[in-house]
Parts: C-alpha cells; sequence; structure tokens
C-alpha cells in the first residue's frame, strides 16, 4: 500500500513549475528506497523463503479480496476459507508476504485510499469514510490524524485550498 500511495502521489502531483520537480524527484527517491527495502528484506530472507508458490498465489488472492470488499471485509475465517488456507497459514504468509497483520494492511490501505479521495477534493469527509469502509465518523477522524497528523476535514479543506489557488494561478 505505501508503493501505491507514492506511485498514486506521483501520479496526481499538485504543484508546477519547479516545485514539481521537485515534489517528483523525491517521490521517486522515496519509491526507490521502498523498493530496496523489500529487496533487502528479501535477501535477507525474512519473507518468502518458506512459502511455496502456490501459497504466495493463495495469499495474493486474499490480498484482492480485501481490497475488494474495503466497505465490508470478511472475517479472518471467511477469509481463509475463501483463499484456500487455514488461519493459521494465511497469518503467517501474510505478514510474510506484506510485512504487516492482515488487518493493519487493510487499515493502512484504507488510510491511503481516504488520502487519495480527499486530495482529489471531490468528496466530502463522510463520503470518503464510507468509500473506504468506515462506519463510525469519530473512529475514522482518530485514525487518519493517527496516520497523517491532521483531521481529515482540515486536510480536505487545505486541498480544496489547493485546488483553488491553482486554478486562479492557471
Amino acid at each position: 500500500p505505501t508503493m501505491q500511495s507514492v506511485l498514486w502521489q506521483i501520479l496526481r502531483c499538485p504543484y508546477r513549475g519547479l516545485m514539481k520537480r521537485m515534489f517528483l524527484e523525491s517521490k521517486a527517491l522515496e519509491l526507490v528506497m521502498l523498493i530496496l527495502e523489500q529487496e533487502q528484506a528479501v535477501q535477507q530472507g525474512k519473507r518468502l523463503h518458506r512459502l511455496k508458490s502456490d501459497e504466495v498465489d493463495r495469499i495474493h488472492q486474499a490480498r484482492e479480496i480485501l481490497l475488494r470488499n474495503l466497505e465490508e471485509p470478511p472475517t479472518l475465517t471467511e477469509l481463509a476459507r475463501q483463499a484456500g488456507l487455514n488461519e493459521k497459514a494465511l497469518k503467517q504468509g501474510f505478514r510474510a508476504c506484506f510485512g504487516q497483520p492482515i488487518f493493519s494492511y487493510l487499515r493502512d490501505y484504507r488510510m491511503e485510499q481516504a488520502q487519495q479521495l480527499l486530495m482529489t477534493g471531490e468528496l466530502k469527509v463522510g463520503e470518503v469514510m464510507q468509500r473506504v469502509g468506515f462506519r463510525d465518523r469519530r473512529y475514522f477522524a482518530e485514525a487518519f490524524r493517527k496516520k497523517f497528523g491532521a483531521n481529515p476535514k482540515d486536510y480536505l479543506k487545505v486541498k480544496t485550498a489547493q485546488n483553488s489557488s491553482d486554478v486562479l494561478q492557471k
């Protein structure tokens, strides 16, 4: 999800001129760092060394199931059944493949998606919250603030103001 977020930020670069160049260069370096970090973990044997290729495929399938069902993700038991693994193999394999527990991965992915949706300035906070699968506005705001250091509403205001100033500059 972190690499996806960086790629999304590159594609949605909000700046122009020199600021755009600096932003894109920094994001490219961030992406290279993430790739090197992942490669280092693989070389140190921290990931995938005990998993068979069909297990890796099933774990990736489980991830896709999770991401397709952001609004109502399956339980661990349902996810394991749908992926054709037992719960223990799914939990251990998911952590080996993606570096974190299943539902931590899901929460981080939801937060990244929420950030991207707020960056567009096209949706209200409540709409974003529902789209990424949160029902409790207070919990969503707390999780967003913890991840990004700002309330979603404040983040939206800043992004909306930036978008307005971009339009005025054109």
